[in-house]
């Protein structure tokens, strides 16, 4: 069996390299890594890192905002980000995470992550991206210091995007959360290769419809959370036809007050299961969610094959 190597990933904890999104459990760091079984080759476009084997493309655009500005910042990153793909067979955008610092803060009359997102939605527009249906599954995150990072996964086939019906489209928003929408699908479906499916569920918070909801409490949030992370399994098992076990699945689990841990993480192991999978493998992170009122954002994303289908 030829070992894996690594295709990329990002560090969380106590790594050099790691995001400023301390690691709440689990240990002083954890590489949250994409490996592929055949040689790749690491390069670099303007402020992005990457590494592909012809067939995924893992990299990661980093920038400092400086006198640019957060809207410059963001959009500057995907454009590199969409002039490596353009130049490479893995062009089709699967998932991207987004971390920045103080998301939430105001700048110059502006949050930041509205800046972030006209930003990025006009470099999806100048590349002769959808924008809109058919935006990869992404999350936004606020993180403690740093630069812009933006982490991206892509592959030679576009996926199957997957919408969640609790939930109005993220592209969709109406204007009062900013004068352009967040740029993200709720999930992508794709093929990974070898009969098997890969299901990258996006940044998943306690929102429905439009509208944040149990403001103050984090129990309900977090178990309205993952009742939005069912509904889009079941989604994608009603477009794809297969299953995708919550118990058997990888999340990240991003918590803005540390003294609400241990009631996000009773809520989510009741929910998954205390001794599953999920359960062992689980990412807690200590980060600002894209809006002020939410307390907890889950992520997921899982593997299935054409066996799985129940």
């Amino acid at each position: 069996m030829v070992p894996p190597r690594l295709l990329g990933g990002r560090w969380v904890g106590a790594a050099a390299e790691a995001l400023q999104a301390p690691l709440m459990a689990g240990g002083d760091s954890v590489l949250d890594a994409w490996t592929v079984s055949t040689p790749a080759q690491a390069q670099q476009h303007g402020c992005v890192h990457y590494v592909s084997d012809g067939q995924w493309l893992h990299g990661c655009a980093v920038i400092d905002e400086g006198v640019l500005g957060m809207q410059a910042a963001a959009h500057q990153a995907y454009a590199d980000v969409f002039a490596v793909l353009a130049a490479s067979p893995c062009s089709q955008l699967l998932r991207v995470w987004n971390y920045f610092a103080h998301i939430n803060a105001d700048a110059a009359g502006t949050e930041r992550y509205r800046q972030f997102n006209a930003g990025r939605q006009q470099a999806f527009i100048d590349a002769q991206r959808s924008a809109f249906d058919g935006s990869p599954a992404a999350c936004a995150l606020g993180t403690h210091g740093g630069p812009l990072r933006v982490y991206f996964l892509a592959g030679r086939q576009a996926p199957l995007p997957i919408e969640n019906p609790r939930q109005v489209s993220a592209y969709r928003y109406p204007a009062t959360y900013g004068p352009r929408a967040p740029t993200f699908s709720r999930a992508a479906l794709a093929d990974v290769g070898g009969g098997r499916a890969g299901l990258f569920i996006s940044g998943t918070a306690s929102i429905v419809g439009h509208e944040s909801k149990h403001l103050g409490d984090v129990r309900r949030q977090t178990e309205e959370s993952l009742t939005n992370i069912t509904a889009v399994r079941e989604a994608a098992r009603a477009r794809g036809g297969l299953a995708f076990p919550a118990s058997e699945m990888f999340y990240t689990v991003y918590v803005r007050h540390p003294e609400d841990l241990p009631t996000v993480r009773e809520v989510f192991e009741r929910s998954v299961g205390a001794s599953s999978h999920a359960a062992r493998e689980a990412i807690y992170l200590h980060a600002d969610i894209c809006r002020a009122e939410l307390l907890v954002e889950i992520e997921a994303h899982g593997f299935a094959s054409a066996r799985s289908t129940t």
